[in-house]
């Protein structure tokens, strides 16, 4: 069950000013155009829930660099990696993205549970995510249920600090996956492959 969403403060406080007040406003408004960006790329469905709007989607396996030893490496989706699942999330209120969260996620396939995995940051040159590979038994529809832990980050401000406390659930049902994978560049240097959840 998704948890009942909530509108944290965004009020003139001693730490902030109506206008800066506007600033995290605006740059919630380029973290929306970047969630629209990748809804019309793959499909994001998105949920209000807690103090978060949270979005979900299903992409073609991929590959990505990972620093190993000061250096950046490419990590290869392994073979039986035919799914990457995204999880974008931000602030209710402003629409900014919310950083240093523990996400795990659980897929089922009607009601049985295939897997559940953390779902660690990812840079993304346009839209910061949690994300991961997967492997998933075919095409089909599936639930994606997702579970973000109260962030363990200071919060500045007597007014609009009080956010993030809780647990917060949220529910994808019915979720039509589409298995892939995307054609591996010629990045260098090359690692051992991703891991993957499945």
């Amino acid at each position: 069950m998704t948890t009942p969403p909530h509108t944290p403060a965004m009020a003139a406080s001693n730490e902030a000013e109506p206008d800066q007040l506007g600033v995290a406003r605006a740059e919630g408004d380029a973290y929306a155009r970047a969630l629209q960006a990748m809804d019309e790329e793959s499909g994001a469905v998105t949920r209000r829930a807690g103090d978060y709007l949270v979005a979900f989607v299903q992409e073609d396996a991929e590959g990505m660099y990972e620093l190993e030893d000061g250096r950046l490496v490419w990590r290869e989706a392994p073979e039986e990696a035919n799914a990457h699942l995204e999880i974008a999330v931000a602030d209710a209120a402003d629409g900014r993205f919310v950083p240093y969260l523990d996400i795990s996620l659980t897929l089922l396939e009607g009601d049985r549970e295939l897997f559940t995995t953390p779902m660690p940051f990812l840079w993304h040159p346009y839209l910061y995510h949690y994300g991961t590979n997967a492997r998933v038994p075919g095409e089909g529809l599936y639930t994606v249920r997702v579970l973000i832990q109260p962030p363990t980050f200071m919060r500045h401000d007597p007014v609009n600090g009080k956010r993030y406390a809780e647990p917060v659930q949220v529910v994808f049902e019915d979720r039509r996956f589409t298995p892939g994978r995307k054609p591996s560049p010629d990045a260098r240097p090359r690692g051992a492959d991703t891991g993957y959840a499945g």
